[in-house]
């Protein structure tokens, strides 16, 4: 036992010196046969691979399980198995193809344009950034599309009172029905105009909140004070903000105050949450997926996202093999695992809602002032969006601990008897939800490693 362990225990470098990223050809056939003999002498001679993604797999926690089979089994109250792929296939569609409109106002220099490129997990000089400055830079309305995520955009409107765009012929130039919702941001007081945009918001039944911007350059002035303490500092601030829009005429507000490129720092977090939980639907799921991860509640929250859709990517992945034979994942010891080309879709979505893609990294350590292949160091468990190819997924297929298999099958059938009705396909749909569980705790996992080397 102890030979055969040595014999099959890889290294992440001899791994990837062997898997080749989207090679094809005769490596490609090379790297099938040697997982397939590999897969078979672990089978054959009983070879258990004792690692974290054995336990983070099949052996994975009943309770966390049963808990996202109770969704599927909800849902089979209503629907039969195949009627409800169609829809679960339909939905996981619609995701896609959602789109997400963000308006970002209020007067000249206050900070808009910073706040558009936090929002898009980028800095003021990276490219493709909005211009900022001090004068009025945005003439119009500029769309940005998210860097990552190119249903997402947000819009820097040009400051409300400017020549070009007085507050009476506002409305109209800027087309404000179009927008999701609205950020209204000042660096020092909210106006009288900054409340009549809120009142022809509401008048189409939309959100807006207040961003006090440029919080730090407020406190970095006040410290020279010998009775300065922050907190106090911070709600002096806003009970004066919230005190001038009473003032203007807005009966309830709430500020927000922003360190606009410090996303961790005072109120960012407090403003992500509301906006996720404001939003319903698939554009709640759209900007969980799309904002920075600079925290690890962010983190969670994004895995929580994700882990939500699982057994939706799981449902809708096993029914494929039956559309398309020729794409499904065979390995010997194992059953049938999904189509493959989704599951490196899949996998590669996971790895770019945490930033473990090259552009995402590239960005951050330009960001922070480090060398990219520091950052890449922290990602040891999975590789980054763009080198997800078939040959990883089937080494990830052959890696599992195929004993495991028949007992996750069992506790999917004993859990949600209706998915019997898939014949053999149960058997892809419970090792395709384990080993897309396994992934996500991985790609967590790293996404914290790279969250910790940026702070050093």
């Amino acid at each position: 036992m102890v030979r055969l362990r040595s014999l099959f225990k890889w290294h992440r470098k001899d791994q990837e010196e062997f898997l080749e990223p989207g090679k094809k050809g005769p490596l490609l056939q090379l790297n099938n046969w040697w997982l397939l003999i590999l897969q078979f002498l672990k089978v054959a001679f009983g070879y258990k691979r004792k690692t974290r993604r054995t336990k983070m797999g099949f052996a994975m926690s009943k309770v966390i399980v049963r808990a996202e089979l109770e969704k599927l089994k909800n849902a089979l109250k209503e629907k039969n198995l195949q009627d409800l792929s169609k829809q679960i296939n339909e939905e996981l569609k619609s995701l896609n193809s959602t789109t997400l409109d963000i308006a970002i106002t209020g007067m000249t220099g206050t900070g808009k344009s910073s706040l558009v490129n936090a929002l898009r997990g980028m800095g003021d000089f990276d490219q493709g950034s909005a211009k900022t400055g001090n004068i009025e830079t945005t003439k119009k309305p500029e769309k940005y599309t998210h860097p990552v995520f190119p249903n997402v955009t947000v819009w820097d409107l040009p400051g409300i009172g400017s020549p070009d765009f007085k507050a009476d012929e506002y409305l109209q130039k800027t087309n404000f029905a179009k927008y999701d919702f609205f950020i209204i941001v000042a660096s020092e007081r909210f106006t009288e105009n900054d409340v009549l945009l809120t009142k022809e918001i509401r008048k189409m039944n939309k959100k807006y909140y207040f961003v006090r911007s440029k919080v730090d350059q407020s406190i970095k002035a006040e410290e020279r004070n010998p009775d300065f303490h922050e907190e106090e500092s911070l709600e002096k601030m806003r009970g004066y903000c919230c005190e001038e829009l009473r003032k203007a005429g807005e009966s309830n507000p709430r500020v927000f105050l922003l360190f606009s490129w410090n996303l961790s720092a005072y109120d960012f977090p407090l403003l992500l949450n509301t906006l996720q939980n404001d939003l319903d639907g698939l554009k709640r799921q759209v900007i969980i997926e799309s904002m920075p991860a600079f925290s690890k509640e962010a983190l969670e929250k994004k895995k929580a996202a994700m882990e939500a859709l699982i057994w939706k990517f799981a449902l809708v992945s096993c029914a494929m093999p039956s559309q398309s034979q020729d794409y499904a994942i065979r390995v010997p010891g194992l059953p049938l695992c999904g189509d493959i080309s989704f599951l490196v879709a899949t996998m590669g979505k996971f790895c770019r809602v945490f930033g473990l893609d090259e552009e995402s990294l590239g960005r951050l350590a330009q960001r922070i002032r480090k060398p990219i292949n520091e950052l890449k160091l922290a990602v040891k468990k999975v590789p980054l969006a763009g080198q997800i190819t078939e040959e990883f997924v089937l080494h990830l297929a052959a890696m599992s601990d195929a004993s495991k298999a028949p007992m996750a099958v069992k506790f999917a059938l004993d859990f949600v008897p209706a998915l019997g009705s898939l014949g053999d396909g149960v058997a892809s749909f419970a090792t395709t939800f384990y080993m897309l569980k396994s992934f996500l705790s991985d790609v967590k996992e790293d996404a914290e490693n790279v969250r910790a080397k940026a702070a050093e």
